[in-house]
Order: structure tokens, then C-alpha cells, then sequence
């Protein structure tokens, strides 16, 4: 949390962001974004506001700690142990190696987060502890966050970030996780809005051999969303697990830009992004994977699975693979449809009405996702809140 270390960051951000400007479409990444709300969220005020309105009560065994930008998450909190709060000599050498060994250090959303964060969480972990919840809140305006975590060798940990948001306001999120040998990190991200607020968030992950991460994230109801996990595998040996489930109705528009890079033999990627787009609403999923020389035997799939619900919905999904490496297993494979007819008779041929049928349908779609987040998610509801949000 020390501000000695965050001030000459917030600098660097702020001049990095006076240099390089707003993104355009002739950069690739931002091609299909919808800049006019990327500028409107820009423009916002930092949030004033510290209130952190009304949680459900957190599950039974784990620890909650509430993250607004302003206010210390950890006043009044009793760590448990295995988990200990980084030194500021300790945070000054490990904040932002993460973010450049992931090659995200300079990337717009992250300068425009290092601009504008007043406040970083950073924690060790060590062993096995108890699950963690971080939630994301805030007032009117901007809202910036960040969080560092140092996972030790044979570590263990579930964690869960919760993003809500209600009006007109943006929240920018990054995390940093170093994930050391043989440790564990399941990683649940759920981040639901109102239909109106914004949303940028980066995930930078660097995996040491043996290491296990698994990341799940549901993201739903955000006029103008961006997801951003980037994972390296830094001596190969690791295995990663990558499930998304990207949700959009109304005029809303929601990108995912997912990076997976193996720098050591056998490594393991399991990847699954699904899309739901309803209305006139846009999805976009773009996935990289790259397999350089050195990373023999690797074994990688990758699938993109898109539903549009309308019309006037909108799918653009590309999967990128680089493979050099000539000892590998890479499969990857995209699909866009609509909800299946037979699906929808057999369903309608047994009594059920053409509304719920396709409403069982959407249901079982989610919760292939949805089931794979951290325990403590279930007291936020979410394929609740997903089939709310679709039939709004």
C-alpha cells in the first residue's frame, strides 16, 4: 500500500498516457472496440465515494477483504496464517515484474490503471490457506485497483474477485499473480453491471514449473467491457486452465483478449470461451497462443463457443496460434450458431413452453461455466444474475 512506491508509477502512467493518447482502430487490438465509450470512461472523474454499499454475507471460512481504491482493505482484518502483507522493500522489487514478464507492462489499460490507482493490495501466500475474496467496489466516477499476490513454492489458494457496479461509473482493475513451483491458484473472476458502467481489467499471471493455475471468469451487463488474462509459462512444466463466459445484451459491447505463452517444454493449456450475445449487442473474443522453439511437447486446445440470441447480435471471435515448436498436441476450433431446433422441439415435445425451453437451454450453457468458479461465488447468485440479465 505505500504511496513511496506507487507515486513514480502513477507518473510513469500519466506521462506514458499524455505520449501515447486515446487507442485508435489501426492498432489491431482496439480494432473493433467502440472508442467513443473508451473516451467517455476515460474522461471520468476518480471516485469520491468510499461507501461500500450492501455484500451478502461471505461463506462460511472465507476471508472477504473489500477493495474501493481509497479506503485499507486490511483495517480492522486479522490475516490468517500463510498469508502476510508484502514489505515496501518487498513491493518495490516484485510490482509490475509480472505485468513485463507477461508483456502487458505498457499496454493502454494498464498505463491508464497505473495512472490513476492510489493504493495496491499486495500479499504473500504461504502453504495452504484459507479461500480468499477480494470485491471490487465503488461510487460515482472512476474507480481504480490493483492487486499483487506472491504465491510460494507448494502454495494453495482459492481465490475469488467479485466486480458489481450499478449507473454510469468505470471501474479499472489489474492483478498481478507469480505463481511459485508446484503451487495452486484456482482464480475466479465474476464481474456483473447494471447495463450502463464500464469496465477494464488486465490479469497477468507468470506460472513456474508444476505450478497449476486455473482461471474462471463470468462477465456480464457492461455497456463497454475489456478482459485481459495473459499467462506465461516461464520454464514450461506448468499447467493452465482457462474457462470465460462472456455475456452481453441491449447495445452493450464486451471483449476478451486472452494470451497464453509457453517458454519451456510440456506445458499444458485447457481453454474454453463461450460468448452469449443478445439484442444488438457485440462479443468479441480474441485468444493467442504461442508455442516458441523451446517449448516441446506442448499440449494446448483452445475452443471458442459463440450463441447469438438475436438477429442484431453481434459475434467476432479469432483464435491465434504461433507455433513453432515441431513436438507438440495444439487444437483449436471456433463455432457460431443460434440455439438448436431439435434442442428446442424435444424440449417443446415434452410439455415445455418455447420460452422456458430456451431458457434451459441458456441455463446449461452458463453453467458449464459458472459451476467451475470458486465455492464462495455461490453467494453472489451468478447464473442467477446472468438469466436476469438476459431476459431484462
Amino acid at each position: 500500500m505505500a504511496n513511496s512506491v506507487l507515486a513514480p508509477v502513477q507518473e510513469r502512467g500519466r506521462a506514458a498516457l499524455e505520449r501515447m493518447g486515446l487507442p485508435t482502430r489501426r492498432q489491431e487490438p482496439w480494432r473493433l472496440t467502440d472508442l467513443k465509450r473508451l473516451e467517455c470512461m476515460a474522461a471520468l472523474p476518480l471516485s469520491a465515494d468510499a461507501s461500500d454499499g450492501s455484500l451478502p454475507f461471505s461463506a462460511d471460512g472465507v476471508l472477504r477483504l473489500v477493495l474501493n481504491g481509497q479506503a485499507n482493505p486490511l483495517e480492522g482484518v486479522t490475516l490468517p496464517p500463510g498469508i502476510s502483507v508484502l514489505s515496501e522493500a518487498e513491493l518495490k522489487q516484485a510490482l509490475g515484474h509480472t505485468l513485463d514478464r507477461c508483456g502487458c507492462a505498457e499496454a493502454w489499460p494498464v498505463e491508464f490503471n497505473h495512472a490513476r490507482s492510489r493504493q495496491v493490495l499486495a500479499l504473500r501466500i504461504r502453504g495452504s490457506v484459507p479461500p480468499l475474496e477480494v470485491v471490487l467496489t465503488g461510487g460515482d466516477g472512476l474507480t481504480a485497483t490493483r492487486v499483487l499476490l506472491l504465491l510460494e513454492e507448494k502454495a494453495s489458494l482459492d481465490l475469488l474477485e467479485v466486480v458489481l457496479a450499478d449507473g454510469t461509473n468505470a471501474h479499472s482493475h489489474v492483478i498481478e499473480v507469480h505463481l511459485g513451483q508446484e503451487s495452486q491458484l484456482r482464480h475466479g473472476f465474476l464481474a456483473m453491471s447494471s447495463g450502463a458502467a464500464s469496465l477494464l481489467t488486465h490479469c497477468a499471471v507468470e506460472q513456474e514449473p508444476r505450478s497449476r493455475y486455473a482461471f474462471t471468469s463470468v462477465v456480464q451487463g457492461w455497456s463497454l467491457g475489456r478482459l485481459e488474462p495473459r499467462v506465461v509459462q516461464v520454464d514450461g512444466q506448468a499447467t493452465t486452465t482457462i474457462k470465460g463466459l462472456a455475456v452481453t445484451s441491449a447495445e452493450q459491447q464486451l471483449a476478451t483478449h486472452t494470451s497464453v505463452s509457453f517458454n519451456g517444454p510440456e506445458g499444458e493449456l485447457d481453454q474454453l470461451q463461450k460468448c452469449l450475445a443478445a439484442d444488438r449487442s457485440h462479443n468479441i473474443f480474441n485468444g493467442a497462443i504461442n508455442v516458441p522453439r523451446e517449448a516441446q511437447r506442448t499440449n494446448a486446445a483452445q475452443l471458442s463457443r459463440n450463441l447469438l440470441l438475436s438477429d442484431r447480435a453481434r459475434v467476432d471471435t479469432k483464435p491465434e496460434l504461433e507455433i513453432v515448436a515441431d513436438d507438440v498436441r495444439c487444437a483449436h476450433g471456433a463455432t457460431v450458431s443460434q440455439l438448436q431446433e431439435d434442442e428446442l422441439f424435444y424440449l417443446q415435445s415434452r410439455g415445455i413452453g418455447a420460452a422456458d425451453a430456451a431458457a434451459l437451454l441458456l441455463r446449461g450453457a452458463c453453467q458449464e461455466i459458472i459451476g467451475q468458479l470458486p465455492e464462495a461465488a455461490q453467494v453472489w447468485s451468478p447464473l442467477e444474475r446472468v438469466m436476469e440479465g438476459l431476459s431484462s
